[in-house]
């Protein structure tokens, strides 16, 4: 798997809809972006899909009082309730699948039907609230699922260095800035990803010589 900047097309807003799979589509490749309450996941997904992305997403009401805690992010109306998903071509023979997955703790059930079959992930960080993405890191782990860090920048903060200690991250994870409105950085998130799940699987020379 070898990946640079154009191995993801970009579709200009307000450009024709994109033609259906390839005939030649053959390698169905699944990635979840996971992550805190608002950090941004679904903003994420929406930003790079090349497809309109399906959300489920719901204005929040009455009935999340005193389960959701919307406090850290005051002009959060919605919630996502299942997942989002969007769909990006690498190459006429490979797309990429993305799922977005709920970041409320009342959701969480979700995510092991999330990550079945998931070749990576994506933990989207808000650097105002750093201890809400430990869960999803700790997650993650458990399921052997490789993934890459993303800081979401909504002001100015910590430096990578400090958010990579304060997440508890070894230096195998890597550890990118983004802004999840930017359909390039969204771009760039994904290519190290891509580049991550490369370095991770790719036979090494020895293997390669093995009869």
């Amino acid at each position: 798997m070898h990946s640079n900047a154009s191995d993801i097309p970009v579709q200009s807003p307000g450009s024709p809809a994109p033609a259906p799979l390839s005939a030649d589509a053959q390698d169905a490749l699944k990635i979840v972006v996971v992550g805190g309450f608002g950090v941004g996941k679904t903003t994420m997904v929406g930003a790079v899909s090349e497809i309109r992305p399906l959300s489920t997403e719901e204005v929040m009401t009455e009935a999340s009082v005193g389960v959701d805690d919307p406090s850290r992010v005051r002009s959060k109306t919605t919630t996502t309730a299942a997942f989002d998903f969007g769909r990006i071509t690498i190459t006429e023979d490979k797309i990429l699948y993305m799922f977005g997955a709920p970041g409320q703790e009342r959701f969480w059930f979700l995510w092991d039907q999330l990550f079945a079959g998931s070749l990576g992930a994506v933990v989207l960080v808000d650097p105002r609230r750093v201890e809400e993405s430990w869960y999803a890191i700790d997650r993650l782990e458990a399921h052997g699922t490789p993934f890459v860090v993303a800081i979401n920048r909504f002001e100015p903060g910590p430096g990578l260095d400090a958010l990579r200690e304060a997440l508890d991250l070894t230096d195998g994870v890597p550890l990118v800035e983004c802004d999840a409105r930017s359909r390039d950085d969204c771009k760039a998130v994904l290519i190290s990803l891509v580049r991550h799940l490369n370095d991770l699987y790719a036979p090494s020379p020895a293997r390669e010589g093995t009869p």
